[in-house]
């Protein structure tokens, strides 16, 4: 074994002993030991993923060299090498994004708990991503779930603290539902090792036994990380949960905590059921519905928000809804696509967020729509930022969403039974989408009268006053283009991955 193949262990051991340390120091040591570990961990699973593309091949790590059912492992390959690289980059731009709102709304005293939140919140993602086991995968979902809440409610005020119990209730129906399916398929198969588990199952669907069994199980567990990743209609914990939080959570929240679930779906599908028996057991039927259900719902209620933070929160919403639509066509394009989305909307999102945040800091911190007229003259790269992002969720070609939005046509057109309602929900998702983030974006270049500037205390911004918010802003530009204009590296990295899964 080589030395880099230790990599993915060591990243989770890192940041999962980050946390406790940061808790023993100050605030401004804690920021730059987050920092410092995020950077050491993404630099890391770049030299995973490069050794996978060369070895072509996944591998498997065991932890204290005992094998399952004694040891755990730990299964690495193209696709997981890559979600680490990316999550790494989107959670360092994250905190970048939000340092300033956090040195201003947190307590000196509670900082550096913000950031043994973030670390755990970072080592349950690595471990969710890699680990081959389906208990240590609840185990680590819990920890997320933990993490998340406390970075929700860290303002300690009322909005963040109701945001924050509606999270846990949801989150801890989602966890019971999961684990009452891992249980069920423990008793079914006697292994929860993924790939132990998935050689039993496969042998109980040829046989035809327990078919019943295997079927709820497969359902508790979909529904259980669907409520957990906010798909409709159990959304109703997400805008108060990202439109009242710090800047850094909500970016973190939206763009990887529901994004780790679903890719733990993702390898439930492929690595623990196997994808034809989940084709064939018709759960997917009910994600497709709920799916193209939130496309719909979630554009409709982000048109009626005022407050821009919720308007945003509200659009991802939809955006969950996409990616368990492309679930729901059953086919590989259509997971293809999904998982494209989530790169996609993680860069967007984040993206979003934190421009809206140097729009309303040029707005007198006001949220409201109709305080944000002209506040892309006051803060321009915000403002440029901000249209960026809204033309990418629109569709627009060069932008990562319109390659995203590209892929679910084209993999709705291969998926017959499903074709129309898909075409048809793309497009009325996608008018939606144009409404209410063009109608923000006008907004925001509607010049605003200097009287009224000057009553409602408005300020310019320029990027010197703000340097590291500036940089982040402009590495989420540079990023949504990248993946806009040059999509076929990624789509590669995709497709190679899922052929590992399986």
């Amino acid at each position: 074994m080589q030395f880099v193949q230790n990599f993915p262990f060591i990243t989770i051991i890192l940041s999962l002993f980050s946390g406790p340390l940061s808790s023993v120091i100050s605030g401004k040591k804690a920021k730059w030991l987050n920092l410092a570990v995020i950077s050491v961990i993404g630099i890391m699973s770049a030299a995973v993923l490069a050794f996978t593309i060369r070895s072509g091949e996944s591998y498997v790590y065991m932890m204290g060299h005992f094998p399952a059912p004694w040891g755990n492992e730990i299964r690495v390959g193209i696709l997981e090498a890559a979600m680490a690289v990316f999550f790494c980059i989107i959670m360092l731009l994250s905190m970048m994004g939000g340092q300033y709102e956090r040195e201003r709304e947190l307590e000196e005293s509670k900082s550096n708990l913000y950031y043994v939140m973030v670390n755990l919140l970072l080592c349950s993602l690595l471990a969710l991503i890699y680990t081959n086991d389906l208990f240590t995968a609840y185990v680590f979902v819990e920890i997320n779930t933990i993490s998340a809440c406390g970075l929700i409610m860290i303002k300690q005020n009322g909005r963040t603290i109701e945001a924050a119990a509606r999270y846990m209730i949801m989150s801890l129906l989602g966890s019971g539902l999961l684990l009452l399916g891992i249980c069920f398929l423990y008793d079914l198969t006697g292994h929860l090792l993924m790939s132990n588990i998935q050689e039993q199952v496969q042998l109980l669907a040829q046989t035809g036994e327990y078919h019943i069994p295997l079927l709820v199980s497969l359902g508790l567990m979909s529904v259980g990380l669907a409520i957990k990743s906010a798909l409709f209609p159990f959304h109703t914990w997400l805008p108060d949960a990202y439109g009242y939080s710090t800047l850094s959570s909500a970016a973190i929240l939206s763009s990887l905590v529901s994004k780790g679930y679903i890719f733990l779906l993702v390898k439930i599908f492929y690595r623990v059921v196997g994808f034809d028996i989940v084709r064939d057991s018709k759960v997917i039927n009910v994600l497709f519905v709920f799916g193209i259900a939130g496309m719909i719902m979630g554009s409709v209620d982000a048109i009626r928000e005022n407050n821009i933070r919720r308007m945003i929160a509200y659009s991802s919403v939809a955006q969950i809804g996409y990616i368990y639509m492309g679930f729901g066509l059953g086919t590989a394009a259509g997971v293809t696509a999904s998982i494209y989305h989530v790169v996609s909307h993680a860069a967007t999102k984040s993206l979003l967020f934190v421009a809206a945040s140097g729009i309303t800091d040029a707005s007198g911190d006001s949220t409201d729509f109709f305080d944000l007229t002209g506040a892309g003259y006051r803060n321009k790269l915000a403002g440029v930022a901000f249209t960026v992002g809204s033309l990418s969720m629109v569709g627009i070609p060069m932008f990562s969403g319109f390659i995203s939005k590209l892929l679910f046509a084209q993999a709705a057109v291969a998926s017959p039974n499903k074709s129309i309602p898909t075409l048809i929900a793309l497009a009325i998702s996608t008018i939606l989408n144009a409404v209410y983030f063009m109608k923000t974006v006008i907004r925001l270049y509607t010049p605003e009268k200097k009287a009224v500037i000057e009553r409602k205390n408005f300020r310019t911004i320029t990027m010197r006053e703000e340097p590291v918010k500036s940089a982040a802003l402009v590495f989420f530009i540079i990023l949504n283009l990248l993946l806009g204009l040059s999509s076929d590296p990624v789509m590669e990295l995709i497709r190679n991955g899922l052929e590992m899964f399986s």
